[in-house]
């Protein structure tokens, strides 16, 4: 369910009203208004600079810079795919291309109905395993195209 305007600004607001007075509260208030909104919409940006007074570029700047933030909505399953050297060389990219196929997303997108966002990932620390996919917290190893359909199922 979407969020409304009203809903998005006045969350943002209560956010921001505690961090008025202090310098350095940037950061903070972009991962407490992702925590409570699932993400960084135009209107809570919009909110953030205004309630703060620092320019537009800087709260975009800070936004863009971090992979932490998304300035989209994500899915409810974050799906992460394994790039790194071993899970490369064991077929991550077929990987990949089959979890692409299977969810009708790109790299870094998220599906229609916000179950899955998509992103590849340099390393995921399981190279034993490899290769690896990681949905949420939870970490799938030697993976084959033929194992995605049934682990995609497990999360709705």
């Amino acid at each position: 369910m979407a969020l409304s305007v009203q809903t998005i600004v006045d969350t943002t607001k209560e956010i921001t009203s505690h961090w008025k007075t202090e310098r350095g509260g940037l950061i903070p208030i972009l991962q407490q208004v992702q925590d409570a909104l699932g993400y960084l919409p135009p209107e809570a940006m919009e909110t953030i600079y205004t309630e703060l007074k620092i320019p537009k570029a800087e709260v975009y700047g800070v936004a863009t810079f971090y992979a932490q933030f998304h300035l989209k909505p994500r899915g409810r399953n974050i799906i992460r795919v394994c790039r790194g050297t071993a899970c490369h060389v064991r077929g991550s990219a077929r990987i990949m291309t089959t979890v692409k196929d299977l969810l009708g997303i790109q790299e870094n997108c998220t599906t229609d109905d916000l179950r899955f966002t998509l992103e590849p990932v340099a390393c995921l620390g399981a190279c034993g395993l490899a290769p690896v996919i990681m949905v949420n917290k939870q970490t799938f190893g030697g993976m084959e195209p033929g194992k995605l359909v049934k682990i995609l199922d497990m999360f709705q």
